[in-house]
């Protein structure tokens, strides 16, 4: 079961707070690290070998993911995203950008803490949302904006920020937008409250640097090409930042347009 799947299964029923729910330093006075016993067997400095044939194919299909640079194979900070799921949700970061530009794996593990589901995600855009309007939009709010049956990216958009010709023209071909679909909740509905969860992330052993940040989140999807291609899904997570290094005067508010592609975990070696 896929934690989107477990997350509609559960609704709106928040489970109780498991170990894993203790604030960093509750955490660091138990075990005196912050990345033990993590899926994968992965701890903050850990080699990420990753099989790049799926990227490629998608690339070549149309896909806007990027692949991680050679600079890109440690994982540099992890964090735990706490969802009102039975299930666990993390992310290891290999890229750990305070401006955007992030590289990261999701791994959502069930209640027996099975691996279920793997998607290596890279950064495609950031957006501040500056008036009231704009906020409520990204957070769902009054019933619309994220969460809509489906969502629009424009080329001219992503030529405004800077992608090259090549790559749009892969991508969109002839087209103005691509078209994603929401990946969760009933198709037939037009709007679908987003996920809500807390992100904490410690991008030191000891848990002494990092961030605390609400997340609101929405996954869309769509298929590269039209009989096997791959699925490509874009993840938009409006990001309300709490507290970084433990320091809750850090406030801000941003939105991140994430590509993803599913991934086998066989592809996958983390050493």
């Amino acid at each position: 079961m896929a934690w989107k799947d477990a997350y509609q299964y559960v609704g709106k029923i928040l489970g109780r707070q498991d170990a894993d729910q203790q604030n960093p330093q509750d955490r660091h006075a138990e075990s005196g690290r912050q990345d033990a016993a993590l899926p994968l067997g992965a701890r903050l400095g850990s080699v990420v070998n990753l099989q790049r044939t799926p990227l490629i194919r998608a690339i070549s299909q149309g896909s806007l993911i990027v692949m991680p640079d050679e600079a890109e194979t440690r994982i540099v900070a992890i964090s735990r995203v706490q969802l009102p799921v039975s299930g666990k949700m993390y992310r290891y970061y290999l890229n750990a950008d305070a401006e955007g530009g992030e590289k990261f794996l999701q791994l959502y593990c069930d209640a027996d803490d099975q691996l279920q589901e793997l998607l290596y995600c890279s950064h495609l855009t950031r957006v501040i949302p500056e008036t009231v309007e704009d906020q409520q939009a990204f957070l769902g709010e009054n019933g619309s904006g994220l969460g809509d049956r489906s969502y629009s990216l424009w080329r001219q958009q992503l030529a405004d920020i800077g992608w090259d010709e090549d790559t749009l023209d892969a991508a969109f071909a002839d087209a103005d937008s691509l078209l994603y679909e929401r990946d969760m909740g009933d198709p037939g509905l037009e709007f679908v409250a987003p996920v809500k969860g807390m992100e904490t992330r410690i991008d030191d052993a000891g848990g002494q640097h990092g961030l605390q940040q609400e997340v609101v989140f929405m996954p869309y999807r769509r298929n590269l090409a039209p009989e096997g291609g791959q699925t490509e899904l874009l993840l938009i997570s409006t990001e309300i930042l709490r507290s970084k290094d433990g320091d809750a005067t850090q406030r801000g508010i941003h939105v991140d347009f994430m590509i993803a592609l599913p991934l086998e975990a066989e592809r996958l070696l983390v050493q």
